[in-house]
């Protein structure tokens, strides 16, 4: 039940309807007994800033981002932590509170852990592995550096932008390991895969409604040595994962990375260790309604 002592965090983005993160976070709520909520926000483009100062005078403690304002709320914190910064995106906003009212508004990017423990947790060691990454956003920038910091040998990067593939490798190309932007074609994309140990989507190709989309050409096998790691989640099984099980390949779906996030941003906001399985149950219930 809401009342007056109700502490308030959210997600901001554009759209929010698909969102799983309220089930998920109020489920990890209740589980534990705090008296707080999550609520989606939807922020059209261009009034972050005025967002962020609405939340800030409303008494949330936090919000997390989501496409499109990952990087557009950076230039609205008061702080940005190292990590977040170097990759130009945030996704965990925590608003601080002093005594005498003062407030303190800090970005954070959790996307990068939730990436590579999910990962992990599917039995995949991205350490002197070679990458293959298809997207140049905010969470191809998390992927990439997460590969990085977990020592990946190599990455190649695909965007249908190939000037922001090449930003990303400017931006990330001096931090370690071998990273270096291709031109989007079958051909390239197929080459380096063959050539990989992973394959990553971090684009929304083959989100829900739009279930079709795929990276992968249809009339070509994914090669069974490659393990393929769509961010999508919502569907569970995307149209890439089940073209790679029907080749023999391993499929890894985004609900891991989506709560593993979740999980370290709950963390910041509350200061207690958040119950994982509560929360991939919720969003297992979410995805099966």
């Amino acid at each position: 039940m809401i009342d007056g002592h109700t502490q308030l965090v959210g997600l901001m983005g554009w759209p929010v309807e698909h969102t799983f993160s309220p089930a998920m976070h109020n489920a990890a709520f209740d589980a534990l007994g705090l008296n707080w909520r999550y609520l989606p926000l939807p922020v059209p483009p261009g009034q972050v800033e005025t967002a962020v100062k609405g939340v800030v005078t409303l008494g949330f403690r936090g919000v997390n981002v989501t496409v499109p304002h990952k990087q557009a709320v950076m230039p609205v914190l008061d702080s940005i932590a190292p990590d977040a910064k170097l990759l130009g995106a945030v996704n965990t906003v925590v608003i601080e509170r002093g005594e005498e009212g003062q407030v303190s508004i800090g970005g954070h990017n959790t996307d990068t852990q939730g990436f590579v423990g999910a990962l992990r947790h599917d039995g995949f060691d991205p350490e002197g592995k070679r990458a293959v990454v298809v997207g140049a956003g905010g969470g191809a920038r998390a992927v990439v550096y997460g590969l990085i910091e977990a020592s990946v040998e190599e990455i190649v990067m695909f965007d249908i932008g190939p000037s922001r593939a090449q930003a990303l490798v400017s931006d990330l190309g001096g931090v370690g390991s071998k990273l270096r932007a291709l031109p989007l074609t079958t051909e390239t994309l197929v080459e380096s895969a063959r050539a990989a140990d992973l394959l990553v989507n971090a684009t929304p190709m083959g989100m829900w409604p739009r279930v079709d989309g795929s990276i992968w050409p249809e009339d070509v096998s994914i090669p069974k040595s490659v393990t393929v790691f769509d961010l999508v989640y919502n569907p569970p099984e995307t149209h890439l994962m089940r073209k790679a099980r029907e080749s023999g390949a391993r499929a890894i779906g985004g609900l891991g990375m989506l709560v593993g996030q979740g999980a370290l941003a709950f963390e910041m906001w509350t200061g207690q260790p958040a119950p994982v399985e509560v929360m991939m149950s919720a969003c297992e219930r979410a995805l099966g309604s």
